[in-house]
């Protein structure tokens, strides 16, 4: 149990990812926080994953609610010792259609909550001074760029350029930041994006989803869960000396 009695945050956790990296957490022994801005869904699966969790509203960009979060965790818990930035939002669009208001929600969720999520985590570990772990979700998306995905590839792409830069940052204080670039993962998430391909595409519901998955080197999609062991790893002391790098778990779609 290589976090056991550790204190993590998750944000977007009330499903998906999220959820199943809480889940894994708290068999591995550590008590959690599941930060969601879906308060039902997040006491909904703390409550299924026993006392060890807390289920916790958690809006992001907002800074007052990041702050009411990470007090929270303290109060609760008595510390914070990982946070994992896994909340994020998509959308798509050609080029010629991408609107401001879906550039400025997806870049103040992606981007701007992820930042300042990652700053009070941060400073809450700091005052503590014992270190901490930061995982931040990037994508495969942030890899590369795809037509009709410009907004979400590049929100991507600042997560990954983030990490590096807190993670050289933050390294003097024993705070080791680096990510996860999951590829295609079979969840909730991915019947959105499908629905949105549909519409661009002109698609039947599901085929989008279904080539891309045949499509994977390793012949389908990611589980959830499957996401869980490296979250544990890079949340454990076995990644100390692991600083400002992405990890791909894509099932070979993305060499790097």
């Amino acid at each position: 149990m290589k976090i056991n009695g550790k204190v993590a945050i998750i944000t977007g956790a009330a499903r998906g990812i999220g959820r199943a990296i809480a889940t894994r957490y708290v068999n591995e022994g550590a008590k959690v926080v599941i930060a969601d801005a879906n308060e039902e869904g997040a006491k909904k699966a703390a409550a299924e994953l026993g006392p060890n969790a807390l289920g916790f509203k958690l809006v992001l960009p907002d800074q007052e609610s990041i702050d009411a979060t990470i007090a929270a965790t303290v109060q609760h818990f008595g510390s914070l010792d990982i946070l994992v930035n896994n909340a994020g939002i998509f959308d798509l669009a050609p080029i010629v259609e991408i609107s401001r208001e879906s550039y400025r929600s997806v870049y103040a969720v992606n981007v701007e909550g992820l930042l300042f999520m990652m700053q009070s985590g941060a400073k809450q570990m700091i005052k503590q001074g014992r270190g901490g772990k930061i995982i931040n979700f990037a994508s495969q998306a942030g890899r590369r760029g795809e037509a009709l995905v410009a907004i979400y590839c590049s929100t991507k792409a600042a997560v990954i350029s983030l990490t590096q830069s807190a993670g050289l940052d933050l390294i003097k204080h024993h705070i080791n930041v680096n990510a996860i670039a999951p590829g295609v993962v079979d969840n909730e998430h991915w019947n959105h994006v499908d629905e949105m391909f549909a519409k661009y595409e002109h698609l039947p519901l599901g085929e989008k989803k279904r080539v891309v998955g045949l499509s994977v080197p390793f012949g389908r999609m990611a589980k959830p869960e499957e996401i869980g062991g490296l979250a544990t790893f890079l949340a454990s002391e076995d990644a100390d000396y692991i600083v400002a790098q992405t990890y791909n778990i894509d099932g070979g779609n993305w060499m790097s």
